[in-house]
């Protein structure tokens, strides 16, 4: 069993939930202009287009328009602006 297994079923069987077992990031997005990201490790890249986050799992890219992170925090960081795609890239 590989350990990414392992994880996910100790995750179940102690109710703990996955994100805070794995460290998976979570993504809150409310319409189109506010992006709640938790669980992030750093930024790789920032622009008024394109911002690229560092996550445990693999990276996640936000684009859009006049995009801005509001605040950030060692574990969330609140992005706003014209949000057109969010990839994750493993």
């Amino acid at each position: 069993m590989k350990r990414q297994e392992w994880k996910e079923k100790a995750a179940e069987m102690s109710g703990v939930p996955k994100d805070v077992a794995m460290g998976l990031p979570i993504l809150t997005i409310t319409g189109t202009n506010d992006l709640c990201v938790e669980n992030y490790r750093g930024m790789t890249e920032y622009t008024d287009q394109i911002i690229r986050l560092q996550s445990k799992s693999g990276q996640i890219k936000i684009t859009g328009k006049k995009l801005e992170v509001i605040y950030y925090t060692n574990d969330e960081m609140k992005i706003h602006g014209h949000i057109r795609t969010i990839e994750y890239q493993l």
